[in-house]
């Protein structure tokens, strides 16, 4: 009986303490997710339809667990003590990726760790680059923290060079080893979004979104049109969003396929399982269906009202991730919060955005719904930290004061 007791106790005091509400909104966006992706991988046949619903599904389950073990931790304590291995492991785990290890798949961006060359059998491959993310939220959080203690204007050069410098670190390590540029764009709003809710002043935004946005329009309209990197991919992924009849059968074939898929399931689709694109066997159907394109899945067997109920979800969980943040216990906690909720921000954004063809190809899945196992599992770690968040409330005389 004590046995029991002792097993049970960890889960009614999750139960207790723990965001039931955030858990009860991932679940519903993954299963919704997983529902997207049995129906996306029904053209592959029986035997792999199969595996890839079955992988999700465990990376569901580990992700539940991982989510309810990482409420019990006090984050900020063990940054504050664990920094420097935290810098280390980010380090070391990105550059994992140049060893016999990485894998790119033919996409261009190293972002792979297949640890079936080591572990065979082993069911999923492992992106550094997504759980890298929370580690760099969270000593993004100390960093700035650490400035403020210190009684310094978080808006002043130096407090910018520090922070700014930590981010230009890991963008610049990600491009030179992954190539993923669609990445460190993700990595950049969570700075953002960070840097906002810590008080940097709107002038530090527009002078540097001013000037890299200057720098391109220079680089486009006078540099760029003379060099190779004209037809350059990356350069062409932004060239055919500006023309759609560009590249038609090239570089703009995904986003094509994809705006068609979502215009022909009008308002409720064309039915579950039902979709022409999403189950057609043709080489010429939508492309990446379970995966960067699964929003386009919804679209067409769902429709507008599919899409919607989709974004209102996924909304949901990001408007959560704020409120958490807002009665956090302490600024780092809030700062953590306010980083998870842009990373999931920006992603929702630039996943919908690329499916429509307003914004470029960048390889970037949809939270909660794309097929992935190390990303649902990541995604579930860093609801996880939000929970924490909230299991540790903000002391009753401060609630107060709150409220004034």
């Amino acid at each position: 009986m004590n046995l029991l007791a002792l097993l049970f106790s960890p889960i009614r005091e999750f139960f207790k303490k723990g965001d039931m509400i955030l858990l009860g909104l991932c679940l519903a966006a993954s299963t919704f997710g997983l529902g997207l992706i049995f129906s996306a991988t029904q053209y592959l046949g029986e035997t792999r339809w199969m595996r890839f619903v079955l992988v999700q599904f465990i990376a569901i389950l580990l992700g539940i667990i991982v989510y309810m073990l990482l409420t019990f931790v006090d984050f900020q304590l063990f940054v504050e003590k664990r920094w420097k291995l935290l810098l280390v492991f980010n380090v070391f785990f990105i550059l994992l990726l140049l060893t016999p290890l990485g894998e790119d798949y033919d996409s261009g961006n190293l972002n792979w760790l297949v640890i079936s060359r080591i572990i065979p059998k082993f069911p999923m491959d492992v992106q550094p680059n997504e759980i890298v993310k929370i580690s760099f939220i969270l000593l993004l959080a100390l960093q700035i923290v650490k400035i403020q203690d210190r009684e310094l204007d978080i808006s002043s050069i130096p407090s910018i060079i520090q922070i700014g410098g930590h981010t230009i670190f890991m963008l610049g390590l990600i491009a030179a080893v992954c190539g993923d540029f669609g990445m460190c764009v993700i990595y950049m709003m969570i700075f953002v979004s960070m840097a906002w809710a810590s008080g940097v002043k709107l002038r530090w935004f527009l002078l540097v979104g001013g000037g890299l946005v200057l720098a391109v329009v220079i680089l486009w309209l006078f540099f760029l049109p003379e060099t190779r990197w004209w037809t350059d991919y990356r350069v062409m992924r932004f060239r055919v969003v500006l023309d759609h009849n560009l590249d038609v059968r090239g570089k703009g074939w995904h986003q094509t396929r994809s705006t068609l898929a979502i215009g022909s399931g009008k308002l409720f689709g064309q039915g579950y399982c039902q979709g022409i694109q999403t189950q057609s066997l043709s080489s010429d159907a939508l492309p990446a269906r379970h995966t960067d394109f699964i929003y386009a899945v919804c679209g067409e067997e769902l429709g507008l009202v599919g899409c919607m109920a989709l974004l209102m979800l996924l909304s949901a969980i990001v408007l959560r991730c704020i409120w958490v943040g807002r009665h956090a216990s302490s600024p780092f906690n809030a700062y953590v919060c306010m980083g998870m909720a842009g990373m999931l921000l920006s992603q929702i954004t630039f996943n919908v955005g690329m499916c429509l063809y307003v914004l470029p190809v960048m390889g970037l899945t949809l939270p909660f719904i794309s097929y992935g196992g190390s990303s649902i599992i990541t995604l579930f770690a860093a609801m996880g930290i939000v929970s924490s968040v909230k299991a540790r409330p903000m002391p009753s005389w401060l609630r107060d004061r709150s409220q004034v």
